[in-house]
């Protein structure tokens, strides 16, 4: 029996997301955040640390969040922390979005040859075990299902340049998300790694040439334009609504067609 769906404003209605890597109003996990609000989702959101808390708190109030919490995910007991308050002021949760990566300049900056083990190893922490203990985290308050969502760029699968450490950093995100996706299906909870084109993130700029990569992507993508962050959060909005329940484990491209061209 197919189930019945309420409407477009309201499709997240009553559903708890929590969002994590807003950095201020140009961060894909804001884009995403405010398309879960629209929809009728009830949000929490975090912030790095107390530098950044003046940038997001009014991105939460802007969103109606009752949550605005600190979290660095190298910081023993934030993770945990978040996930308790969750857990107190809601009891469950449907969404989480991991919208943060991290590589030290030199090692993000040099090739691949010169990265440091230790500058792998914090890269390959943040931005990739730290969702998978995100996920671990979360399914236990995803009693009804629900959706976790990664972002992951196409450096992961084709060799993009100048992204060097963070290229198999992502690949290893992405099948991180398949294998997830395998182990967490059967409890109803579905797993997406999401590939935005390249967007002026804070993140984005410690790529070295990145404007070179804006203006590449803009002249290949056939849809003629870059993405922004709000192509990035409705096609997330979409994946967590009933319309999407049987989808789960693919990277989905939001890049205007980039992806696909020789």
């Amino acid at each position: 029996m197919k189930p019945t769906l309420p409407p477009n404003g309201t499709i997240l209605a009553g559903q708890k997301a929590l969002v994590v890597g807003i950095a201020n109003e140009h961060s894909i996990a804001f884009g995403c955040a405010q398309a879960f609000h629209a929809l009728g989702a009830e949000l929490a959101v975090t912030y790095l640390n107390t530098k950044a808390r003046p940038h997001v708190e009014p991105l939460a109030q802007r969103l109606q969040a009752p949550l605005c919490l600190p979290l660095n995910v190298e910081t023993p007991g934030e993770m945990e922390a978040v996930f308790e308050a969750v857990a107190q002021r809601w009891g469950r949760l449907d969404i989480v979005v991991h919208s943060i990566a991290f590589a030290p300049k030199a090692d993000l900056q040099g090739g691949l040859l010169d990265c440091s083990a230790e500058g792998f190893m914090r890269a390959m922490d943040v931005s990739v075990h730290s969702f998978v203990r995100m996920a671990r985290l979360a399914a236990p308050l995803m009693r009804d299902g629900g959706t976790l969502f990664a972002m992951s760029y196409h450096g992961a699968t084709q060799v993009v340049p100048n992204y060097n450490v963070m290229g198999p950093v992502k690949a290893a995100l992405e099948a991180s998300c398949r294998y997830l996706a395998h182990e967490l299906g059967p409890r109803g909870i579905r797993v997406h790694p999401i590939s935005p084109g390249p967007l002026k993130t804070r993140a984005a700029s410690g790529l070295k040439d990145f404007d070179l990569l804006l203006n590449k992507a803009a002249r290949r993508a056939p849809v003629g334009e870059l993405v922004d962050i709000d192509d990035v959060g409705y096609a997330c909005a979409f994946l967590a609504t009933p319309y999407a329940r049987r989808l789960t484990g693919q990277t989905l491209y939001v890049d205007g067609g980039v992806h696909i061209m020789g």
